[in-house]
């Protein structure tokens, strides 16, 4: 028999609608901000929000993770323990947190998971994490399929949460501090200011500009849509979709286009599952460059080579259309395979590289007639639609339904009937009800089947109810018994009801006591790289062997720090990579970034690392 490995698709959730929508298209697990100390604070939630949505999960063998990633000041450890034990309290399965303090913390037998804030990208860092007692590690986004691969073979008990799809950040999650050092909202308080997503000339040692106001350091949108299959191979456990600030349309859109990927998958190969239950029915039909995006990039997960970046704008492009192939008075002509439709929202590059838009009034074949002032766009122009009037019309109704299958079984008894409701996942429920017992003069079979079939709005259909044969369906009984609809219906509902406190009951909540341990860190020290920001987090290092512990740069700022780590480089963005390109530039280094504002950022290149680190800002000259 295969040893089959749960495959976990884990969906974003803003609040708490995006998350029963996530779980509706087909997520195995959702993650969703708590009420504080999340690293998007843009995207908290209440307590009671939270519960409702790990009910709804948990009808589907769906987990809730709660993101408490932050690193937390002193006097913010005693309010994260009480709001640790509520989030318990209420059912969440796991918490994904940065700060080791928490894990000095009282705590209640709930699993943490390592945060991709923890900069996981090492054997050792992540078997020292599950060692400490962390249930699953989140990697870091730069990883390739052999570095993944070579933690899965180093580490093969730990669970490995792998990024598929969203927006990166340029630099190493975890190590960036300029958010902090600029405007004083630090990334690790979950107060980054996109530094990354501003417009800068790049100038060398002698000042010259070798590239004016673009967006050096935006990268395009991740997409591993296409190579699933490869990153289940390598190890991952957990695919991780970015978007706990995205709507809803996205949710549903991008993770009902996974899902769809992964049932694919595993319709193939037998060794891997899926880590919940239910199946999704879509009224829609996924695809992936009609939601959010900067257009996509496997990044660094095949090495390094591909487009990864976004210079010309870090705003959603969308789904490439055609080509502009005349402009007359009042409308456009369109050069393209895809159709346009009325209200669509239409955006290009204009001569400048900068974004322009419309939204179209009415379409005429090929034609386009803008609402409002016809813009001007030069023949052959690449035209994308970043706004489906149609598809986010459609994905604003009810999109999709999952349905856990269920078999009933009707037979008769001494004293008149009993209805058993088996599940998928082998709940089973049984309820025997009195009742005379009357033969009726016509075939019974029939009426019963189509009432047991009837399950409407609950979250369960019969097992094999789309074939001619309702094979789901058993009648257990000695003669053709006349049972009135109505009752059989009364019956069917006390079953299901009986039937889904069963399942809330049964559903597999994992625990975990948190166990000190003494191993020791796979590092001598920890500079201000650490995010060490209160007592309980230098406790916790100290114990793993560490006796020099710097401050966060959030406590105490660092002269001259390096303020973001990047495998992004701009050396190779230009062609002059020594050392895989063996390019050469007509620039003299250092180059610097330079702000719209004047301020100058120094680049420096690690090549050893394969590093680009952006230093803190210099006064202009």
């Amino acid at each position: 028999m295969i040893k089959q490995r749960k495959i976990e698709l884990l969906a974003p959730a803003k609040n708490l609608e995006c998350g029963i929508e996530a779980v509706n298209h087909g997520a195995d697990a959702v993650y969703i901000g708590a009420p504080k100390f999340g690293a998007r604070a843009a995207a908290v939630n209440s307590l009671e929000d939270i519960a409702v949505l790990v009910e709804h999960a948990h009808l589907y063998n769906a987990r809730i993770y709660v993101t408490v990633n932050t690193i937390l000041k002193e006097e913010e450890l005693k309010e994260t323990e009480r709001m640790i034990w509520e989030l318990y309290r209420i059912g969440v399965d796991a918490l994904i947190v940065q700060d080791m303090g928490i894990t000095r913390l009282n705590l209640p037998p709930i699993p943490l998971h390592g945060s991709t804030q923890m900069d996981n990208r090492t054997p050792e860092k992540v078997r020292f994490l599950a060692d400490a007692g962390f249930r699953q590690v989140v990697l870091a986004r730069e990883l390739s399929l052999q570095e993944i691969r070579g933690i899965h073979e180093a580490c093969p008990d730990v669970p490995l949460e792998v990024f598929v799809h969203g927006a990166l950040c340029v630099s190493y999650s975890g190590q960036c501090y300029v958010s902090q050092a600029c405007f004083g909202r630090s990334a690790n308080r979950g107060e980054c200011a996109q530094f990354c997503r501003l417009p800068f000339s790049l100038a060398d040692a002698d000042g010259k500009t070798i590239v004016h106001d673009k967006h050096l350091l935006s990268l395009k949108d991740l997409n591993q849509s296409e190579v699933l299959e490869e990153l289940l191979d390598a190890g991952a456990t957990s695919l991780k979709i970015e978007g706990r600030l995205k709507d809803v349309t996205y949710v549903k859109n991008v993770t009902a286009a996974y899902r769809r990927k992964l049932d694919a998958i595993f319709a193939r190969r037998k060794e891997y599952a899926r880590a919940s239950s239910g199946t999704c029915r879509f009224d829609f039909r996924p695809q992936l460059d009609k939601s959010f995006s900067r257009g996509f990039t496997h990044y660094f997960l095949q090495g390094r080579g591909g487009e990864i970046t976004s210079f010309d704008t870090p705003k959603s492009l969308g789904e490439e259309m055609g080509t502009l192939k005349e402009q007359r008075r009042g409308y456009l002509t369109v050069a393209g395979v895809k159709p346009f439709h009325n209200g669509d929202g239409v955006c290009f590059l204009d001569e400048q590289g900068r974004l322009q838009g419309f939204r179209i009034n009415r379409v005429d074949g090929n034609k386009l007639y803008p609402a409002g002032e016809v813009p001007r766009i030069r023949p052959r122009t690449r035209l994308y639609r970043n706004f489906d009037q149609e598809f986010e019309r459609a994905l604003t109704r009810k999109s999709s339904e999952r349905k856990i299958g269920v078999c009933w079984e009707l037979a008769d008894t001494s004293f008149g009937f009993s209805l058993t409701a088996a599940d998928e996942d082998d709940n089973r429920v049984t309820l025997s009800f009195p009742y005379p017992k009357e033969l009726a003069r016509t075939p019974q079979a029939d009426n019963l089947r189509s009432q047991l079939v009837k399950l409407g709005n609950t979250p369960f259909e019969v097992a094999g109810h789309l074939s001619e044969e309702a094979s789901g369906i058993r009648l257990n009984l000695s003669a053709n018994w006349f049972l009135p609809a109505s009752v059989v219906a009364d019956w069917r509902r006390q079953v299901i009801d009986k039937l889904i406190v069963a399942r809330r009951v049964t559903c597999r909540r994992e625990l975990a006591v948190w166990k000190p341990t003494s191993h020791v860190f796979p590092a001598t020290s920890l500079t201000y790289l650490g995010n060490v920001m209160n007592s309980a987090a230098r406790s916790f290092y100290h114990e793993h062997g560490l006796s020099s512990i710097a401050p966060a740069y959030e406590v105490q700022a660092v002269p001259d720090a390096v303020l973001m780590f990047c495998k992004h480089c701009l050396r190779f963005s230009m062609g002059w990579c020594p050392t895989y390109q063996k390019g050469h530039s007509p620039y003299r280094e250092p180059y610097y970034l330079v702000g719209t504002d004047g301020k100058r950022f120094r680049l420096s290149f690690d090549c050893k690392n394969c590093q680009m680190k952006v230093l803190a800002h210099q006064e202009p000259l």
